[in-house]
């Protein structure tokens, strides 16, 4: 008998209201997700994606099971990750939105894979589609990552907390020896 299966007994079922309410105390960076499909390119606003594993270089994103765009990706068979930075809430908003006219809310430029590079990102992490799975409501697709960079200088990532769009304060940020965060690999 599995974990769950006992506990489903002695536990209440969980209100979606409070499983979003509590969830949205969790920080997470905003990401648009792009491919380059045969009838152009395709976009979407996430909030759930990160990585997976080092060996093989895996990272996932989460989009809603209805997701045109999401299916779009997937079936385009690469994508490319641009991790919005602090100034980019209209992009953020322009690809949440279901609109014909999203690219025109950025500049881009094709990567590697050729799918889209939204200007002014933090982040750019191009991806192979490795496989997608239906996970609840949400379509999970696992990337294999082919080629990533970051910007340079001293932009902060756009952050959804608490159900809003917020900036993390650059007086928050202290140095930490990065040892103490070597744990996963003991």
């Amino acid at each position: 008998m599995s974990a769950s299966l006992s506990l489903d007994r002695y536990l209440p079922p969980v209100d979606p209201a409070r499983f979003r309410h509590v969830l949205g105390h969790v920080p997470t960076a905003v990401s648009v997700v792009t491919a380059l499909t045969p009838q152009g390119p395709v976009g979407v606003t996430v909030g759930s994606f990160t990585s997976v594993s080092l060996e093989p270089p895996l990272v996932v994103f989460y989009g809603g099971l209805g997701s045109a765009s999401v299916s779009a990706v997937v079936a385009a068979g690469t994508f490319c990750v641009n991790v919005l930075a602090e100034d980019q809430e209209s992009v953020c908003a322009a690809f949440a939105a279901r609109r014909e006219d999203r690219f025109e809310s950025a500049s881009w430029e094709p990567g590697a894979g050729r799918a889209p590079r939204l200007l002014g990102a933090l982040a750019w992490i191009e991806c192979a589609v490795e496989s997608s799975f239906l996970a609840g409501d949400h379509t999970a697709v696992v990337g294999r990552v082919r080629s990533l960079c970051a910007a340079e200088g001293s932009a902060l990532p756009l952050v959804f907390y608490r159900g809003r769009l917020g900036h993390l304060h650059p007086a928050a940020f202290r140095d930490v020896a990065t040892r103490h965060f070597d744990w996963w690999r003991d």
